[in-house]
């Protein structure tokens, strides 16, 4: 079981949008990834390359016909750094669905 823990690098909306998609394939074409979340080539590519830093995401080239494609898949560093985040977001709204105890302000 992957602990529960907030993940600075995953957080902002691009990159939890690109590595939730990520989490639910087993690889994805870069221009899949492009149309799914509405960015430019070069916005994707950084994205991409930021996450591939941190060991969360691998990408290959392939060749389809005669061209090359970027593919992308998230590696088990990035799976247990989503799933942890995911599990810190849960306990956040937990925490904020549950009655506080003490003096209200």
């Amino acid at each position: 079981m992957t602990q529960a823990r907030f993940d600075e690098l995953i957080h902002p909306s691009t990159r939890l949008t690109l590595v939730a998609t990520l989490a639910a394939v087993d690889w994805a074409e870069f221009a899949f990834l492009k149309d799914r979340i509405q960015l430019s080539d070069s916005a994707l590519s950084k994205q991409l390359t930021t996450l591939e830093e941190a060991g969360y995401v691998a990408t290959e080239r392939r060749l389809s016909g005669s061209r090359h494609k970027r593919y992308a898949h998230l590696t088990d560093a990035g799976r247990q750094a989503f799933d942890g985040h995911i599990g810190a977001l849960r306990a956040i709204l937990a925490d904020a669905a549950s009655p506080a105890e003490g003096p209200q302000v």
